[in-house]
Formats: structure tokens, sequence, C-alpha cells
């Protein structure tokens, strides 16, 4: 069989999505390559002033694209619901929600709302954002959750210190837990959606060692050089194009023969690198029982249940 690429993904003219993130990276790829078959996206961004820029620099190669930016902090849920609030006054159906947004490994903190950052941005914030924009989903949308290979990197949610204020905090730890927390809320989703009869699917994509901006955040906030150097040269020895790394979630949302509850990555070595194809998860993330608790868990502390 062929390798997938974007050159497959059919005409999408009339259809709205929304992607999260959408300014770098891969979120800017795949609002690239959704823009260019004829897809309005919205592109939904923290900081006003990258997305402007990151709309100008793809208006400047595909100036017929339809792009509308939309402001959106995932660590504030008042921003989410504003966002949500927003969408439902101009009555827009969407077609594609990609919860593509995050940060990874960034020093011990907090959200608006007291959340660790890393789940509260990366985990609480999407799972609010996707409860409230439920309704604004057409007959056979999709969800897609960008995940991680880093799911695999922690021995396990703990639910008793959730936002680790009475551990010592590892922070790559602590983004495992948020990337199993994604896989885990996309299983739940897709079993919810069957049970409760919606037309749409919920599927999760992972894009193998990217080279993309998203390395460098926590080096950054560190202002640490030798994170910063170690970074760039991993980057420039194992990683992917982030268009590459774009193509697992570009063909989630697009391609035939995708199942809800399906998990798509790159299919070269250890899912590092390679054209997208269907691939497995650790055990855990297929729990049940853990994706019931983390669904009871986020109900709780974002106020946001599904179907209400």
């Amino acid at each position: 069989m062929a390798a997938w690429t974007e050159a497959q993904i059919p005409d999408l003219s009339g259809q709205t999505v929304l992607v999260t993130g959408a300014n770098s990276g891969l979120g800017l790829n795949t609002t690239r390559a959704l823009a260019a078959k004829g897809a309005h996206v919205l592109m939904a961004c923290r900081d006003a002033e990258k997305a402007k820029a990151a709309r100008q620099s793809l208006l400047d190669t595909q100036p017929d694209a339809r792009l509308t930016l939309k402001p959106l902090d995932l660590s504030s849920l008042a921003s989410v619901r504003a966002l949500a609030a927003d969408l439902k006054t101009e009555g827009v159906a969407l077609s594609l929600l990609i919860n593509n947004a995050g940060v990874m490994a960034v020093p011990h903190g907090h959200t608006r709302d007291g959340f660790e950052t890393q789940m509260g941005t990366n985990h609480l914030g999407h799972f609010a954002l996707t409860g409230l924009l439920l309704e604004r989903l057409q007959p056979g949308a999709r969800i897609v959750n960008v995940a991680s290979m880093a799911h695999r990197w922690t021995p396990g949610i703990n639910f008793d210190d959730l936002h680790w204020d009475r551990r010592h905090y590892r922070r790559w730890q602590a983004y495992g837990d948020s990337k199993l927390a994604n896989l885990l809320f996309t299983f739940e989703l897709h079993r919810w959606l069957v049970t409760h009869r919606r037309d749409a699917l919920s599927v999760a994509a992972h894009p193998g060692y990217a080279d993309t901006h998203l390395q460098f955040v926590a080096a950054e906030q560190k202002q640490s050089n030798f994170e910063r150097w170690g970074m760039t040269l991993a980057n420039a020895v194992l990683a992917q194009p982030a268009a590459m790394g774009a193509l697992p979630s570009l063909y989630a949302a697009t391609a035939t023969g995708v199942l809800g509850g399906d998990y798509i990555g790159p299919n070269g070595f250890q899912q590092m690198r390679g054209h997208p194809t269907k691939v497995d998860c650790r055990k855990a993330a297929k729990s049940e029982a853990l994706a019931q608790r983390l669904w009871t868990v986020s109900e709780a502390a974002t106020g946001v249940r599904f179907g209400d």
C-alpha cells in the first residue's frame, strides 16, 4: 500500500474545522494542509500576535485560504468557556475538532484554575473544550486528540495528588501523565459517543518525534542554554520535519477507514518517524476503569458534564 500523504486529503470545501495551537509546529502544518483543501480553519491560539503572524505567513502562500483567529488559552477555563460561547453565538457548525495544543516538560506551576500546568493545559482544557463544543459538531464530525509516545513514560496517573502538590515534581513524568490522559479521554469519549448514539468519531494521533518549537518551551522558561543545545542536537539527529509529524493528525481527521477509538502514529521504528498508520499504545491507556475515573475527576475539576 502506498504511503499516505497530504495529497490524499479529500476536498474540504464548505467545512469548518477548529485547530488548537494552530500558530506553530504541528498545529500550523495541520492548519496549512486543511486550508489548502478548502476548509475554513478556526485557528484557536493563546498568543494573539504570534497567531496573527502565523495566519499571515499562510496567506502569503495561500492567498485564498479561509483562516479565522480565535483567542483560546487552554490553561484558563474562563477562556475555554468564552470561545465555546462565541462559537455558539455565531452558530458555527464544526466538522473537525483537533485538540492539538500543549506544553511539554515545563517547570512546576499551576494554571489559573489551580491545575498542574501540563495536566491542566494538555488534558483538562481540551476535556472542557470538547464537552462545551459537542453541540457544535455536525453529523459525522471527528474529534482528534493529539497524544504522544510519552504516555509510556509514567508509572501511572496519581489521582491522589493529580497536581503534584505533595510530591517532588518530575516534569517529564507529569508530561507523560497528561499524554496518558489524552488517550484515556479519547477512548472513553469513543465509548460515550457510541452509548449516546452520537454521530461522531473520537480518534487519537501522535506525531512521533517531530521537530517543533514545543521542545524548546521548557528551556526558554528555565533560561537553560544547555537544555536548548541538547534539544537542538536531538532534533537535528532524530526528529522528522513538523510537516511529517502533522500527518497522523491529518490522517485521523480525514482519511477513509478511520474508526472511533483508533490511534494513529508514524509507521517507522518505534513509531518515531514515518507515514501515518494505526498504532498500538500501552495497556493502561485502554483501561476502562482508569478512563472512567479520569472522566469523573475531569468533570468535577472543570464543571463540564458531557451532554448537558
